[in-house]
């Protein structure tokens, strides 16, 4: 086949863009760092919602952030709920449902009322201490926590375990944390609270480099500076944490949560809010 001088000159244009592609350091290096939504945990606003949840939840919604995390229903339905977050554009990113609420008949219970509001993430928020009693306690926890993964996995949802500063303690020599998730399959979500995992002493950097896609969703939590401190304002390395998050974690929500006050809890949200628009998330 012979080309005409037109043609070989817009092939050689061609294949000099495509190795020019090629070369330029943006292209080599293409971000891969993903938009991860932004939701609150409702515990940071305990108080005011047990008094008034819609008006809480309004608030939120108006304030920017995409979803919640329920501590606790404060006598409503799942439709009742669903209906609330709807109104204000909000999703149910996760609910804090007690170990109780997962076995037996309750299960299937639980798997209903999480499907009405819409949410896959049903996270464990703390065990008592038996279930860390000893290694193979631990390995008997992280069992029981596959088994139940594996069961609403059908149903689309992910069972997990939250962090509390007291999971970083050893036991012969071990971390309960790390323990726990070595010995649990992939499929349970590692819901690491930054904050209690640095007042337990654990370093949240590593736990997310040792266990690359399990952190579906994490709490980010502030840890040092001032009494009361919102999300930027203490000593947590949020860069590196959101760098790693963003690329190899698996994370698919940022959830806020604050405990500690310096105004009024509301006031405090909003801060966190602004802080991490501030820092481009």
């Amino acid at each position: 086949m012979s080309l005409s001088r037109r043609e070989m000159l817009k092939l050689g244009a061609c294949t000099a863009a495509a190795w020019a592609g090629r070369l330029s350091p943006l292209a080599a290096e293409p971000t891969t760092a993903k938009k991860i939504p932004i939701a609150l945990q409702l515990y940071s606003l305990r108080t005011d919602c047990a008094k008034d949840l819609p008006g809480m939840l309004a608030a939120v919604g108006k304030m920017g952030y995409q979803g919640v995390e329920f501590a606790g229903y404060h006598g409503r339905t799942a439709e009742q709920l669903r209906s609330m977050l709807d109104d204000n554009g909000l999703k149910c990113c996760g609910t804090h449902t007690g170990i109780d609420t997962l076995l037996g008949d309750r299960l299937a219970q639980t798997i209903e009322f999480n499907r009405t509001l819409g949410n896959k993430f049903l996270i464990v928020p703390w065990l008592p201490q038996q279930y860390f009693a000893s290694i193979q306690a631990v390995k008997d926890t992280a069992k029981l926590l596959t088994g139940l993964a594996a069961k609403v996995k059908p149903q689309g949802m992910r069972v997990g375990y939250h962090s509390h500063g007291g999971d970083f303690a050893k036991i012969e020599g071990q971390n309960h944390w790390d323990l726990l998730f070595e010995s649990a399959g992939p499929e349970v979500v590692m819901q690491l609270d930054v904050g209690n995992c640095l007042d337990g002493g654990g370093d949240p950097v590593a736990e997310l480099k040792k266990f690359p896609g399990r952190c579906a969703t994490i709490h980010i939590k502030e840890h040092g500076g001032k009494p009361g401190a919102s999300l930027g304002e203490g000593t947590v390395d949020w860069k590196e944490i959101f760098r790693i998050c963003e690329t190899t974690g698996g994370t698919q929500w940022y959830i806020v949560e604050q405990e500690a006050y310096s105004g009024s809890p509301l006031d405090c949200v909003r801060k966190c809010l602004e802080n991490l628009r501030k820092m481009g998330k």
